[in-house]
C-alpha cells in the first residue's frame, strides 16, 4: 500500500526543509513541493492560475500514485483553506493508499525568526512576516494531524510524520 503524506503550514514553517529529509529517510520517496507547480513571474492569482496550479497538483500527484516505483509520496504547499486539501483528496486516487494529511505549526515568535533569518540570507522579503503570521492561525480549524516544529531538529519532525501513519483517523 502507498503512502502519501500531504504537508501543509504556513510560509517559514518548514514544510519543504522537513518534506526533503522524509524523501531521504523513507524508502522508494518522490517528493512534490506544490510551489514548483506554479513558479511563475509576475506571480499572478487568478481564478484561471489558480485552477491550473490545482489541476498541475493533482496530475503530478496521480503520476506518482500510479507508478511502481515510489512507495511514499510527499506533498506540501501552503493549503490554508480546507477547501484545497479537499480539492486535492477529491482529485488523486486514493485506492490502495493510505493518506495523511498533516499541518506543521509553530508559535508566530519562531515563525518571525526563522523568516527574518531567510531576509537576512536574500530568500524573502520583509512583507512574508505579515503574511505569514496571518495565515498561521488558520491551520488551527483544518481538519490535519498537527504538529509543532518549534525548538525540534529537522529530523524529529520527520519522525513525528513517519509516525502519523500509524495513528487511525
Amino acid at each position: 500500500m502507498k503512502k502519501i503524506y500531504i504537508i501543509g503550514g504556513t510560509m517559514g514553517v518548514g514544510k519543504t526543509t522537513v518534506s526533503q529529509r522524509l524523501k531521504t529517510i523513507l524508502p522508494d520517496s518522490v517528493f512534490l513541493d506544490g510551489d514548483w507547480c506554479w513558479d511563475a513571474h509576475p506571480f499572478k492569482v487568478t481564478d484561471e492560475t489558480k485552477k491550473m496550479v490545482m489541476e498541475n497538483i493533482i496530475f503530478l500527484l496521480n503520476q506518482f500514485i500510479h507508478c511502481s516505483a515510489f512507495e511514499n509520496i510527499i506533498f506540501c504547499w501552503v493549503m490554508h483553506e480546507q477547501s484545497i486539501i479537499d480539492n486535492i483528496l477529491a482529485g488523486i486516487d486514493k485506492q490502495d493508499c493510505e493518506v495523511k494529511v498533516i499541518s506543521l505549526v509553530c508559535d508566530p515568535e519562531t515563525l518571525k525568526n526563522r523568516i527574518q533569518k531567510d531576509i537576512n540570507d536574500g530568500k524573502r522579503t520583509i512583507e512574508s512576516i505579515k503574511r505569514s503570521t496571518d495565515r498561521l492561525p488558520l491551520y488551527n480549524i483544518l481538519s490535519t494531524i498537527k504538529i509543532k516544529t518549534d525548538n525540534k531538529s529537522v529530523d524529529r519532525i520527520a519522525e513525528e510524520i513517519t509516525l502519523c501513519m500509524n495513528i487511525v483517523t
